[in-house]
């Protein structure tokens, strides 16, 4: 599963509500936030002495703790609820999200039937249906209803794979946010669930996968270690392959994989239908190094690719061929063929060369390449914006899909019979709905799953700029903005950036942009480097001890949309969460006085203890370890919450966080929220919302991210002086 592209996606959701709200005067008026006492505590690295005074905050087992974040949800709480206009807003807001259509997720082709996960408002969670096609939802059935287990809203189905028949269907379940998932078997026909639960296939750390094998007797399925496998602190990593037979014991399950592989390993696994072979791919954290394992029929496993061999993605064609992205000496990648999983890598043939302006986008382990019988599809990234691209077994270009203008396509891209495929296409525009492509004759078409919104952007247009960073690296900016808006430095305005994992920011529909255009809003999207819109040396450009660079090009953004008139720092709001919290962290410790308003979603912020969370170890291959010197240095210069200095006029800023969040330890926003209250002279609030029921966003009830829209952006309006058109 794409654990990061994931979180962009739920994030870009919760980007699109108004409020009236009172003058920003009126805030600073209220009563402070709750004492928070220091305890400093001294470390030394490299020579270096770095004092934390706020180190205690980090045990949420700590009765103490818990208190403080009471006290500050209650502080946010009080705040938040005085604002004018909050019950105007809240109906706004519900309305819209509650009558939002139906769409469908996660599509997948198996037994002559497609499965999906179907979003239906104002239900809270997705729900797994099956239909004879995509042109047939009216004739759909429902195998499971999460909302029926948890009247609360709280169970998700994180993942879901079909047998190769379509008469079963293996289901990964979670609570709260957790992305902890259980295994559950269900029979499609009727829903009943067959077979022992499997517990922790899945997490927040090294997600989960699973393949049924060919003739459908079992699966190859992902797990994390039980207890008494390994130390407590060890439950969440070791992740291992396992197989299991169909009507037998959990308990006889067969290891198949895993026992020697690193400890932030990270295994996606997949079938060829007609041999039975397995493939197996491994990435350490979320490195962008991957290897490869082959299983053939007699059960026998060798290794394909290393880690050192620039494979970045491998996909199976029919008869056990390969399909693989490299980027050995190729870092905008380039298309290679195996006979077979043992045919040796030095004598795999190039079909596709690396392109010179674009790139086979790969997603870190998402798929952006299928082979189908004859044909291969990859998806192009140009910049934000993404394509289809198709050709045949031996690489000669053929017709390719149609899309929307500056648009993107989803990574799922679904395999249907012989060579045709469903696909998912949106712009900021135009809502996401679902494609077939016809190989022959290369036609693309509309299917019965097009979303019909109840909303239009017709006078709304989208405008690229390129703003010019630090050190002179020009960087894409999307701007939404209502036609004949008025350039006079007075719109108010959100930026919007992430710039991390190789993951490109793409156009994506968000219906309740609506209410902020129609108060006077503009939208803007950054594509910094870090993210993977130029090639692997963009994302290069923008990790490890040149994580800076990303930092620079927002900031560069920022200027741009002040010196080109569409805003000025007063009402100019700054938007980004996980590591475009960390963004958010380091805009406001390095350029305070460039917006007097920012929204952080589950950040990081101490950046030398994030590495001692579980999920910190996978991260330590995008931005690196306290333990190497360098990387150290680069590490601490940009800590958000070491780069907090007293007595600075700091922005009125509004963190957000789950108490679940196994990907983001919630301690980041405890510690910056704390450092931030005690430092700050601009009397601007500093609030901390704590979301018990929540993790790391994916996940979250319709209710709860109702709830957080309205919170969110009666913040940003009452700090940008807007006001809800009647």
């Amino acid at each position: 599963m794409n654990r990061h592209a994931l979180w962009i996606v739920v994030l870009l959701v919760a980007q699109a509500c108004t409020r009236a709200a009172p003058s920003p005067k009126t805030a600073e008026t209220r009563s402070g936030p709750p004492e928070t006492r220091k305890a400093p505590v001294t470390d030394t690295y490299h020579g270096v002495s770095v004092v934390d005074d706020y180190r205690w905050l980090e045990d949420w087992k700590s009765p103490e703790v818990r208190n403080w974040s009471e006290a500050q949800n209650a502080y946010a709480r009080a705040y938040l609820n005085s604002l004018a206009g909050v019950d105007r807003i809240r109906k706004r807001v519900t309305d819209l999200m509650s009558a939002l259509p139906v769409t469908y997720d996660s599509l997948a082709w198996s037994g002559g039937r497609l499965f999906g996960l179907k979003m239906q408002p104002p239900k809270n969670q997705p729900m797994l249906v099956v239909m004879p096609s995509a042109d047939e939802p009216g004739k759909e059935r429902m195998i499971l209803d999460p909302n029926q287990l948890d009247t609360q809203g709280t169970t998700a189905i994180d993942w879901f794979v079909a047998s190769p028949d379509g008469k079963q269907v293996a289901v990964s379940l979670s609570k709260g946010g957790s992305e902890a998932g259980d295994l559950h078997v269900y029979e499609t026909d009727t829903g009943r669930e067959v077979e022992e639960v499997i517990p922790h296939v899945s997490g927040g750390t090294a997600g989960g996968d699973l393949a049924w094998a060919s003739d459908g007797s079992g699966f190859f399925y992902t797990r994390y270690p039980r207890p008494g496998e390994r130390p407590d602190a060890d439950l969440d990593f070791f992740q291992q392959l396992w197989f299991h037979q169909l009507g037998t014991k959990v308990a006889a399950d067969r290891y198949e994989l895993g026992k020697d592989f690193d400890r932030i390993a990270e295994i996606e696994v997949d079938v060829e239908p007609l041999t039975g072979e397995v493939l197996a791919q491994v990435q350490v954290g979320d490195s962008g190094r991957f290897a490869f394992f082959g299983r053939d029929r007699h059960g026998q496993w060798s290794p394909i690719a290393g880690y050192d061999d620039g494979i970045v993605e491998a996909v199976l064609g029919p008869a056990g061929s390969l399909f693989l992205v490299s980027r050995k000496d190729a870092p905008k990648g380039r298309v290679l063929s195996l006979e077979n999983m043992r045919t040796p890598l030095s004598q795999a043939r190039e079909i596709i060369p690396q392109c010179r302006d674009n790139l086979v986008t790969e997603f870190y382990g998402a798929a952006a390449m299928l082979a189908t019988a004859s044909r291969l599809y990859l998806i192009y990234q140009l910049g934000g914006p993404s394509e289809i691209r198709v050709f045949d077994h031996h690489g000669t270009a053929l017709p390719s899909p149609s899309t929307l203008p500056v648009s993107s396509v989803g990574i799922n891209l679904v395999p249907l019979d012989g060579d045709d495929i469903l696909f998912s296409n949106e712009s900021y525009l135009d809502p996401d709905g679902w494609y077939r492509f016809a190989a022959q004759p290369g036609a693309t078409l509309k299917t019965g799953l097009m979303p019909k919104y109840a909303v239009d952007f017709s006078d709304v247009e989208v405008v690229r700029e390129l703003a010019v960073s630090k050190d002179g690296t020009r960087v894409p900016l999307n701007i939404l903005r209502k036609k004949g808006t008025a350039l006079d430095g007075k719109n108010p305005t959100i930026l919007y950036g992430y710039g991390g994992y190789a993951l490109s920011l793409t156009p994506r529909f968000s219906p309740i942009r609506r209410i902020w255009f129609d108060a006077g809003g503009v939208f803007a999207y950054a594509n910094l480097r870090g993210g993977a819109e130029f090639g692997e040396s963009w994302h290069m450009d923008g990790m490890l001890t040149k994580k800076q660079n990303v930092f620079d090009d927002f900031a560069a953004c920022m200027e741009l949309l002040i010196k080109a008139g569409y805003t000025n720092a007063d009402r100019l709001a700054i938007e980004g969460g996980s590591n475009g919290g960390l963004l958010m962290g380091a805009m406001i410790a390095q350029h305070p006085d460039l917006t007097r308003t920012a929204v952080s979603f589950v950040g990081m912020y101490d950046m030398l203890r994030s590495e001692l969370s579980p999920n910190g170890s996978f991260n330590i291959p995008e931005f690196g370890t306290v333990k190497d010197p360098e990387q150290f240095k680069a590490l601490y210069a940009y800590s958000p919450y070491h780069g907090v200095k007293d007595g600075v006029p700091y922005p009125a800023v509004l963190f957000l966080t789950g108490a679940n969040d196994p990907r983001v330890d919630p301690m980041h926003s405890r510690k910056m929220t704390a450092r931030l209250q005690a430092a700050t002279s601009s009397g601007l609030p500093i609030l901390l919302r704590t979301s018990a029921s929540t993790g790391h966003g994916i996940g979250s009830s319709l209710a709860e991210q109702i709830e957080e829209n309205v919170d969110v952006f009666a913040f940003l309006m009452s700090r940008l002086g807007m006001t809800l058109p009647k």
